[in-house]
């Protein structure tokens, strides 16, 4: 569609009046025609559509093309242009408007532990047979290229870590948490125990994070360098170390005391050339792992099957 103007006595240009009519050479050119009626105003203008400056019998300069003053353009081919490319872009909503589309989002990869012990090692805390989904606590790690990616996963609507000691003990420890957060978002943080509070440090090695919450558990897998510049808060990682593992709940994606009073620690220095498949019994599962336990158990069987006198 365009304008066209009809003036009166010898082509002048005083008071015309605006109509729409048919141009079959500047709707298949430059207009297409859309159903939605608010799409037609924003594509071609109200005023109608600009002649594009290629066009050879174009208005220039405000003149006709027999030299007579014309209507000054009220917009410019560049508007239309971006207007166009802007809605040609984007999909349109069901009520005409347009709207951004999103990127794909990759589901979260479940971790496989029949991979443990062979192509990555693993760590397991909880009930005899448990795996990545039904452990307390489960950790694995491998190394890619001059990378080591970890995937931890825990029984908590909060916060899952691991700290590398070089003494068993909590303090002075390089920490790694993946945090829930209110917003249903897991983050991975750095950590420095400072004693026994866990401080978060602004630099974070962690690159190419995932995590997720489901199933009341928080789960997440990162990459962390091998070699890193020398730093107090920052451990290399291709030595050994001693792994500490605890998790607890979150207030406001902060992280709070951990949930058992005496977090697992590996009972031997982790190294991540080697995979293992290490299984570590929980609390309700080491009753019987005991040695004064054990003891027990001997003398109430020797008791009972000797009677009494």
């Amino acid at each position: 569609y365009t304008k066209s103007e009809h003036g009166g006595g010898g082509g002048g240009g005083g008071g015309g009046a605006f109509t729409l009519q048919s141009d079959e050479h500047v709707s298949g050119s430059y207009c297409h025609l859309l159903l939605q009626p608010m799409m037609l105003l924003i594509h071609c203008g109200w005023w109608g559509v600009a002649p594009s400056p290629t066009d050879e019998g174009a208005l220039r300069a405000g003149h006709g093309e027999h030299g007579e003053p014309g209507h000054q353009e009220p917009h410019k081919d560049s508007y239309s242009t971006f207007a166009s490319e802007f809605l040609e872009s984007r999909y349109l909503s069901d009520d005409g408007y347009p709207f951004p589309t999103a990127p794909p989002v990759d589901p979260f990869a479940k971790i496989k532990v029949s991979d443990c012990g062979v192509t990555k090692g693993c760590i397991r805390y909880g009930k005899p047979g448990c795996d990545a989904e039904t452990c307390d606590y489960f950790l694995s790690y491998r190394r890619i290229g001059t990378d080591v990616e970890y995937e931890l996963s825990a029984d908590t609507d909060g916060w899952v870590a691991v700290g590398f000691s070089s003494d068993k003990k909590m303090g002075g420890d390089d920490v790694m948490g993946c945090v829930h957060d209110d917003n249903g978002r897991v983050r991975i943080h750095h950590f420095y125990n400072v004693g026994q509070w866990a401080k978060e440090i602004k630099r974070n090695p962690a690159r190419d994070e995932e995590g997720i919450f489901e199933n009341n558990r928080v789960t997440c897998r990162f990459k962390r360098p091998l070699y890193v510049p020398r730093e107090e808060t920052l451990v290399d990682l291709h030595l050994s170390w001693y792994y500490l593992f605890a998790w607890g709940p979150a207030i406001q994606g902060s992280i709070t005391r951990h949930d058992i009073d005496s977090p697992p620690v590996s009972d031997h220095m982790i190294s991540i050339y080697k995979y293992e498949d290490i299984f570590m019994p929980s609390a309700a599962y080491q009753t019987f792992n005991s040695p004064i336990c054990l003891l027990l158990i001997v003398a109430l069987t020797f008791y009972l099957l000797m009677g009494t006198p």
